[in-house]
């Protein structure tokens, strides 16, 4: 399907950051050399796995979560499961809304929906809750800054958007309303309910609306790969209709 003239891209190689930025969609080898597989696979891990125990570390701090994590905290309050558990249920629930606007996953989608719930609780069982506004505030900075490194580590790897962005991104061709529109609609959605339900909204929260994107970019570039044969490697650029290539 066509956008303006140009080809959508594959959901496979291409992905929003947060911030409504675009991972360039490079063609990947049918058969990619060994290395570059291994490091695309240890870098999705690495980065699911990370991006739960950020989101971890801004429960623990208790100065706000991130959009979906204040969702999540308040279905933990109202259902007694822990955050991890709902984050995957969610995960799943929200992986289904692919099927009617037709939403491609890829195998790092499927991975995100568990590997993040399962270290978010890991854990949260093993760091306890921060005392005091300096012990609190290092938990906030550290989960955002560690929250940005992981969104970095896994869009670059390329193996599919994970289930929320997805979502957003099938929203927006579906609709033709802006990245932005699409994202902001949904976390103003996701956070009011949370909120609700007894999430935490906080200085955090706003903290990481205005951070996220930046971090995003920067991780992006630091942890993007070479595509075979080009040298060329993969980074955000700042429409979805373009895309930019470092050497």
């Amino acid at each position: 399907m066509a956008s303006n003239g140009q080809p959508q891209s594959d959901p496979y190689q291409s992905t929003i950051a947060p911030g409504g930025h675009v991972v360039s969609n490079l063609p990947s080898p049918a058969r990619p050399p060994a290395r570059r597989l291994t490091r695309r696979v240890a870098q999705l891990s690495a980065g699911l796995a990370l991006y739960g125990a950020s989101v971890a570390l801004l429960v623990r701090g208790g100065l706000g979560l991130e959009p979906w994590g204040v969702l999540h905290q308040g279905l933990s309050e109202l259902t007694g499961l822990t955050m991890g558990v709902v984050s995957i249920v969610v995960g799943a629930v929200v992986l289904l809304l692919w099927i009617p606007i037709r939403q491609r996953p890829g195998p790092g989608t499927v991975a995100n929906v568990f590997v993040v719930g399962i270290a978010m609780d890991a854990t949260l069982a093993l760091v306890p809750d921060g005392h005091g506004l300096t012990v609190r505030t290092s938990l906030l900075i550290t989960g955002i800054v560690l929250n940005g490194a992981a969104t970095g580590l896994y869009i670059a790897a390329r193996f599919g958007p994970g289930p929320r962005d997805g979502l957003m991104t099938g929203l927006h061709r579906l609709t033709g309303r802006s990245v932005r529109l699409v994202r902001t609609a949904i976390e103003v959605a996701v956070v009011a309910t949370g909120f609700a339900l007894g999430g935490t909204v906080g200085i955090g929260t706003i903290a990481y609306a205005l951070s996220i994107g930046p971090l995003a970019q920067l991780f992006l570039r630091v942890f993007a790969i070479p595509s075979a044969g080009t040298g060329s490697t993969a980074v955000a650029a700042g429409t979805p209709a373009r895309a930019i290539l470092r050497r």
